[in-house]
């Protein structure tokens, strides 16, 4: 692998790290806010992040007949898949739901092969499950904790939508990172979003918690924002040259980066759970990376 071709998978691992990331500062400070709102404020901070590099680097922009997919993709995977991840988390665990949306990268797998977008290989399936497994030891025992409610399939099946949506995003956004630059495509369905988030906020009251977040809360907001535009453009840019399969396969470095930093910053004690998972994500991924008989289809 020459250090041009390791550019996109350094991007997609930093992706999938920010990912984890983010989940820990956002875990700080949504207790001062709603989801839509701190999610509105993510994007709109990411927004204004990649909007210079975009007026300063562009010399064209999107046909009037890519505006709305593009758009709605962006509402989709920013606004629609964080909604039914915050509906399933109220019916089953973190734990569960962060297991099921780990079959992001399957389910990416899938649809690229069923459309033709992808070859369907046995490494790259074994890496995918290996992932998986390890987000589970992750995870730990928290996930055969018993669940009160009877409406478990529920959650179970927001969660599997969020992650069908998110791979469903994934393939088809290789078309338009085709014909236009990456941060080109990170503005218009970030700004999309925004404006999506916007409303629902409004429509919920979120709007009127703004005032109420703290210092350190704003912090943690804008540490989210910009890293989360820096991030979805990496995201973009790693699937305009790398398989879908293989840029969703690094997800599966924000559960084991969130047990890390629960490490680090939370005290949390380093655990059997936590050193397995890490020796299977990591040979998941190595297994899916070094199968040359499955890139990506024209």
């Amino acid at each position: 692998m020459t250090a041009h071709s390791r550019l996109p998978v350094i991007a997609a691992a930093a992706t999938g790290i920010q990912v984890g990331a983010a989940l820990v500062a956002s875990r700080y400070v949504i207790d001062q806010t709603t989801p839509e709102t701190l999610a509105m404020l993510r994007y709109a901070i990411g927004f204004f992040c990649i909007a210079p590099v975009v007026l300063i680097t562009s010399r064209s922009w999107f046909l009037r007949k890519d505006i709305i997919p593009v758009s709605l993709l962006g509402i989709l995977q920013f606004a629609i898949l964080v909604t039914l991840l915050n509906y399933a988390l109220q019916f089953i665990p973190s734990a569960r739901v962060a297991l099921i949306f780990a079959t992001f990268p399957l389910q990416t797998m899938l649809i690229a092969a069923v459309i033709g977008r992808e070859a369907l290989t046995w490494k790259k399936s074994l890496g995918v499950i290996l992932t998986i497994i390890g987000i589970g030891f992750v995870l730990g025992e928290d996930l055969f904790q018993a669940t009160e409610g009877t409406n478990q399939w529920v959650g179970a099946i927001a969660a599997g939508l969020s992650a069908f949506f998110g791979a469903l995003c994934s393939v088809l956004y290789r078309p338009y990172l085709q014909r236009y630059p990456a941060q080109n495509v990170s503005a218009l369905a970030m700004f999309a979003s925004v404006i999506f988030l916007f409303i629902v906020s409004k429509w919920q009251g979120g709007l009127e918690t703004i005032g109420q977040i703290s210092f350190d809360g704003w912090l943690a907001v804008v540490f989210i924002g910009v890293s989360s535009g820096a991030s979805f453009f990496a995201w973009l840019w790693a699937l305009k040259h790398l398989s879908p399969v293989r840029v969703t396969m690094f997800l599966s470095l924000s559960p084991v980066t969130s047990a890390i930093l629960g490490v680090a910053f939370l005290s949390e004690p380093i655990s059997a759970y936590l050193i397995a998972a890490m020796g299977l994500v990591i040979s998941g991924l190595i297994l899916a990376l070094k199968d040359r008989a499955a890139e990506a289809l024209p």
